[in-house]
């Protein structure tokens, strides 16, 4: 049989808080740290979850641990929020029984996470197909849209939930999800007006205004990732409206009002700025003036009598607080309602109900006020119905088990209840009583009736009482008092307790708000239907609260329980940081001991039969290793053997209980114990059979290494035969066959000798026959040679005359025409390249060669510039002639000529003709567009430059608008007189044109341009080639005057450093000067 795993192996620190042996509230903390500290963040009290937030991602909530936890026992493995939600979805599957999970923890204690992780293991392990994905799909996106507009940043949770959720999941008899119902308690309105410092409001409202631009949001038309909203089933209208309504509340907050007295004396209050009045208003389709005397008025009806009043500044102020936090909460109302009506099962046959509870855990804070208390009082009541569930299940179980009830003492917090919810003397009342009763009612008025009341109360404290005791208790201030929870001593002010609890609208913003032409605005409002008006007082906020507890009650009483406790480590939101001090708060006011001692108080373990007998058979022999009977009598006999004493246990009908974790522990001690020894045999006998089995091996091996060998040996033997025979017949081989060479060898020398003797004897003959005949040629020769001698001197002698007077002319011109010779040859080999401006020539070999290699050097220039310009085309030729007159223009006289020089005049450098954007402006130019370039006009005003496009025809230049093409100015050539440029490397240059003439009334132009050099050369060569115009006059010069208009500017050229990584600069200094800074040249 297979041994299964329980919670009890391989545990760290105790997994079951109802084992903790010795208790105390010590040794409770301890245990936590331990498992908190080796990432144990679950640990169990009995059937209760204890959840201990890690602050960071841990590896126990992938799908592999889903399967590992599906369909397991409770106590079967680790503790783990899984195993709770396995019970829980199980009893309701197979057992019919309904089922609610109620997760409670102060902020930040991981309360929301929880909810999350219990609600995606029951889509995990639950039915699949289409319908039924649909429908988890929304069960769990319905989660990111509750909290997008009821979570918000605190100081001790950036996700803290900021209402109480209750969620009824709906289940077919399969155990598939059909739908569900979400009821939710005391949404934190107030936070829409006032967050706490460190705090920040709803997270919606950040999320709207990071979502959307500058334009979407003047237009409020806003997408934010509503894909949740989508899947849970909200029309892209809706959304809108949804959106609209947060906008508008964000809207709310920016009216501020002023005071402003009237003539009778009495103060009244205006809006300061009716724009952000007007753009409410727009959003929400409301006229100004309704929702402006709203905000300035209040109308108090009586009976048939209508009495209005003006509103101060500070009642202005809470008017407009109090429709803010109406506005966001019947919102909040309205999509919950919006989400359950699309979540809703649709069949009409009984449903299996699962509950899921995220609710504000007990809160102590330094100043606690109405929230607080009525926080506080949920808990008390949850507490309330913990005890009583947990003690009903604790003597069901029992009585179902045949076990003797004995009843168990513990703290029954009914009375503090009672002391809050009394129909006639609890607090609620009284405050109720104090809101509605005629006359001036203030907080200070409602704490003297609770003095009155409930001095006597023992859970009650107040130093205003007559209870001498509490009258020099300095840390109970004179505007508070004090109530002893369960979970501890409690300080309430009362400041605020009859404001927040009227929860008061006036009636004119409620019938503002009905007016308005927004569809959904007025579904928020129906009370401010004219035809409707109810002067019944509303129900107060605390009669409202105590009477969804009181449901809330009784519907968790008609289901199974199931207990997550969460708890919050470190107030620092950091992993790996256990405060004790935090975690013993926590561990008090959530009642953990009380929970404890209460599963303690009668037995502490149960466990099954089976797997008891399964877990601890080894510790008896005859149970060991299998049991044949009934499992009960198999545990019968274990626990008589174990001699444990019978007052330590009971046997039920299916289950044995254990009254002590000391008795539990023994049997655990014992088990480890016999798991040792067993451990032991088993090795014993496994390391005998390992040694049989090896000698066994060893002996078969030596067989067979032995056999091998022998074969292994007579092979070598014979080798060694076979090899000696091969030696002695490979001896007698070589010496007949030496003897043999021997023979050869002497036979062989004796033809060699033979045959030597013969080749020197021919030889000797034929040397003697050589030396005779080179003898012979020797006399021939030397005959021949004084021949030759004879007949030179007799030629000599006869011609000796002549060859003195002719023989030096004719050497030196042999000499001189070997020479030139050789000078050509070289020439040839080493002539320079065909380009014009190489300068490379070969050297002058001779002197007398100076005026033929100078003339040589200039013919071959002329001949090789001859055929580069055989190769021009007449543009190019333009071109050249154009750089030519720029160098004859600039050269040497500006200094951004030598960056010009390596750049191509290109003329039409926005391609005018072909470019749509200047269509309509190449049209309208009748002649050849010589240039077209972007300049810059320089202003005289503040010297900053303006983009024109200036075109240069033969005729005129023309300056237009760069992006419309419309003409600005257009100068005929004949009008312009002169050119100025400064001699430094800017790019200013100024038109200046004729006195008198038409073009001249605006004054001269002063402009700027990356292409000076063409625009001024261009402008030269027009004038020069034109026989009806004078020659254009160009002047350099680092100061020039320009004529505007009627006045005359000097425009100044210095020197500067660039600033701000700018180039050439413009300013203007005065009137009559304008100074260019230009970059000093590196």
């Amino acid at each position: 049989m297979e041994v299964k795993t329980s919670l009890l192996d391989n545990m760290i620190g105790v997994g079951d808080m109802v084992l903790l042996e010795p208790l105390s509230e010590d040794s409770f903390l301890e245990n936590l740290k331990k498992r908190f500290d080796h990432n144990e963040i679950y640990t169990y009290i009995g059937s209760v979850v204890i959840s201990m937030n890690p602050y960071r991602s841990l590896p126990i909530f992938t799908p592999e641990k889903v399967e590992e936890y599906r369909n397991r026992n409770f106590y079967e493995l680790s503790p783990h929020i899984y195993a709770l939600a396995d019970e829980a979805y199980r009893s309701l599957r197979d057992q019919d029984k309904d089922q609610c999970i109620l997760i409670t923890g102060e902020s930040g204690a991981g309360k929301t996470e929880a909810s999350k992780l219990v609600m995606s293991y029951v889509a995990a392990v639950c039915g699949k197909g289409q319908e039924v994905n649909k429908v988890k799909e929304q069960l769990l996106q319905s989660n990111p849209v509750l909290e997008a507009f009821g979570n918000a940043k605190t100081v001790r949770n950036d996700n803290s939930s900021r209402f109480g959720k209750y969620m009824d999941i709906e289940f077919d008899f399969k155990g598939d999800p059909l739908g569900g119902v979400i009821s939710n308690y005391l949404l934190e309105k107030s936070r829409v007006v006032k967050q706490p410092r460190g705090e920040r409001n709803f997270h919606v409202f950040y999320q709207l205004l990071s979502g959307a631009s500058d334009d979407t949001l003047s237009n409020i038309s806003v997408f934010l990732d509503c894909n949740a909203m989508q899947i849970v089933g909200f029309m892209e209208d809706e959304v809108q409206s949804v959106l609209e309504l947060v906008a508008a509340v964000l809207k709310l907050g920016n009216i501020e009002f002023k005071p402003e007295s009237r003539c009778n004396g009495t103060d009244e209050s205006r809006i300061k700025d009716k724009n952000d009045l007007k753009e409410m208003c727009e959003l929400l389709g409301i006229e100004q003036s309704v929702l402006e005397r709203a905000f300035s008025y209040r109308t108090v009806e009586a009976k048939m009598e209508k009495v209005s009043t003006t509103l101060n500044v500070a009642q202005a102020y809470y008017a407009r607080d109090a429709l803010a936090k109406n506005l966001y909460s019947r919102l909040f109302s309205w999509l919950v309602t919006r989400i359950n009506e699309s979540i809703k099962a649709q069949a009409k046959t009984r449903h299996k109900v699962m509950g899921v509870l995220d609710i504000y855990g007990f809160e102590i804070f330094e100043d606690n006020s109405f929230e607080q208390f009525i926080i506080n009082y949920c808990n008390e009541k949850l507490q309330q119905i913990f005890i009583e569930l947990t003690l009903h299940e604790e003597q069901e179980e029992y009585i179902r088990e045949g076990i003797e009830w004995t009843n168990i003492e513990y703290f029954n917090n009914a009375i503090i209840c009672d002391l809050i919810e009394n129909n006639q003397n609890g607090i609620l009342a009284m405050l109720d009583e104090e809101c509605l009763r005629p006359g001036t009612v203030t907080d200070e008025t409602f704490l003297d009736k609770l003095n009155t009341i409930c001095a006597e109360h023992q859970h009650f404290e107040s130093r205003l009482s007559k209870n001498s005791k509490f009258l020099n208790d300095h840390s109970l201030p004179h505007n508070c008092f004090r109530i002893q929870h369960y979970a501890g001593k409690v300080l309430y002010r009362v400041e605020g307790f009859v404001d927040k609890n009227n929860d008061l609208l006036y009636r004119d913003l409620s019938q503002a708000m009905y007016k308005a032409n927004h569809s959904l605005i007025k579904q928020l409002f129906p009370e401010g239907n004219p035809s409707k008006v109810n002067l019944k007082r509303p129900p107060t906020a605390g009669f409202q609260f105590k009477a969804s507890v009181g449901t809330l009650m009784k519907n968790l009483q008609t289901k199974n329980p199931n207990y997550i406790r969460c708890i919050k480590p470190n107030d620092k939101k950091a992993s790996h940081i256990f405060t004790e001090s935090l975690v013993r708060h926590q561990v008090r006011y959530l009642g953990l001991m009380e929970n404890v001692r209460v599963r303690r108080a009668g037995y502490a373990f149960r466990q099954a039969y089976e797997p008891c007998l399964e877990r601890y058979k080894m510790l008896c022999k005859r149970t060991w290793p299998h049991w044949r009977g009934p499992e009960r009598e198999g545990v019968e006999v274990l626990m008589t053997d174990l001699q444990v004493p019978a007052d330590e246990f009971s046997y039920g009908r299916s289950k044995i209980f254990i009254r002590n974790p000391r008795t539990l522990f023994f049997l655990e001690e014992r088990r480890r114990q016999c798991l040792h020894d067993l451990a032991s045999l088993i090795q014993k006998i496994y390391r005998g059979w390992k040694c049989r089995s090896h000698f066994l091996l060893l002996k078969k091996s030596q067989i067979v290494v032995a056999a091998w060998y022998r074969r292994y040996a007579q092979q070598k033997k014979y080798q060694r035969i076979k090899s000696a025979t091969t030696v002695v017949q490979s001896y007698t081989r070589g010496w007949q066959a030496r003897k043999l060479l021997r023979e050869l060898k002497y036979q062989k020398r004796c033809e060699e000798a033979v045959t030597t003797i013969a080749a020197y004897w021919h030889g000797t003959q034929a040397r003697r026959e050589l030396r005779r005949l080179k003898e012979e040629a020797r006399r021939k020769h030397a005959v021949a040679v004084i021949w030759a001698y004879w007949q030179g001197l007799k030629v000599r002698r006869e011609y000796r005359k002549f060859f003195r007077a002719n023989a030096g002319k004719k050497i030196y011109d042999f000499t001189i025409q070997r020479i030139m010779q050789k000078y050509f040859l070289g020439l040839k080999s080493n002539m320079p390249s065909m380009s014009p401006i190489d300068k490379n020539w070969p050297a002058r070999p001779y002197l007398f060669l100076e005026g033929v290699h100078t003339e040589l050097r200039r013919i071959f220039h002329l001949w090789r510039c001859k055929k580069y310009r055989s190769r021009f085309t007449e543009e190019r030729k333009a071109v050249y002639e154009e750089k030519l007159e720029a160098s004859e223009i600039f050269k040497d006289k500006k200094a951004l000529y030598p960056s010009s020089v390596s750049q191509p005049f290109k003329g039409d450098y926005l391609e005018i003709s072909k470019n749509p954007k200047y269509q309509k402006l190449s049209s309208a130019m009748d002649e050849k567009v010589l240039l077209a370039d972007v300049v810059n006009k320089i202003n005289r005003a503040n010297g900053k430059g303006t983009a024109r496009l200036f075109l240069l025809t033969k005729k005129s230049v023309v300056l237009a608008d760069q992006k419309t093409g419309q003409v600005k100015a257009s100068v005929p050539l004949p009008d312009l007189t002169s050119v100025s440029v400064s001699t430094q490397s800017d790019g200013f240059f100024a038109l200046k044109l004729k006195e008198g003439s038409a073009s001249a009334i605006k004054g001269d132009f002063l402009l700027s341009s990356e292409h000076l050099i063409e625009i001024i050369t261009k402008l030269y060569r027009i004038g020069a080639t034109s026989a009806d115009r004078e020659q254009l006059s160009i002047d350099i010069s680092d100061e020039f005057l320009v004529q505007f208009k009627q006045d005359k500017v000097c425009v100044k050229f210095i020197q500067g450093s660039p600033k701000n990584g700018n180039g050439v600069s413009c300013k203007r200094k005065n009137n009559r000067l304008l100074e260019v800074s230009v970059p000093t040249m590196a």
